[in-house]
């Protein structure tokens, strides 16, 4: 999943996975918080650090992905390249690119980190989305809106996504 801060990467994880989980699906989630807690400490926000950041998440990925496990990915990554890299490592009916577009003043109403304030306020620099770019994804397999949709039904959509691919497969 794909979007900016606030846009609900985070919450939409924990509830795919937990669905996921009920419906006896293995699933894990790298989330951008927790790597940057671990295995990408040692990088900060800039582009070229966030495109290792995604490069290293994608590395990750692909190993659980061998081992059967669906990831749920949500990072902003906000490089159209680095998606694309990304999207390269696994056949196309194992890597679903999830495009959160929920407008940054609906992200911003969220804020639930305080990162837009500290922005506004000039605390912070090169934020994606304010200034620093984020490429809105070229053709993404699923577009959410989570302020126009509920948790529970952006998780069916992606579980349908998922179903749908295992089915043709």
């Amino acid at each position: 999943m794909t979007g900016l801060s606030g846009s609900g990467k985070s919450t939409l994880a924990i509830a795919l996975d937990q669905k996921l989980n009920n419906l006896s699906m293995r699933s894990y989630i790298l989330d951008g918080d927790n790597l940057r807690d671990g295995i990408c400490s040692d990088l900060d926000f800039s582009l070229k650090d966030r495109s290792e950041n995604l490069r290293r998440a994608a590395e990750i990925s692909k190993l659980f992905v061998d081992a059967g496990i669906i990831v749920i990915v949500g990072l902003i990554s906000p490089l159209y390249k680095d998606r694309a890299f990304a999207k390269s490592l696994f056949a196309d009916d194992r890597f679903f690119e999830i495009y959160l577009s929920t407008s940054l003043e609906n992200c911003e109403k969220r804020d639930v980190k305080g990162l837009y304030k500290k922005v506004r306020d000039g605390e912070i620099k090169n934020f994606t989305g304010i200034d620093s770019p984020y490429d809105i994804p070229k053709n993404p397999n699923l577009i959410i809106d989570t302020s126009v949709y509920n948790v529970d039904d952006c998780v069916d959509m992606i579980v349908n996504k998922i179903n749908y691919a295992l089915k043709i497969k």
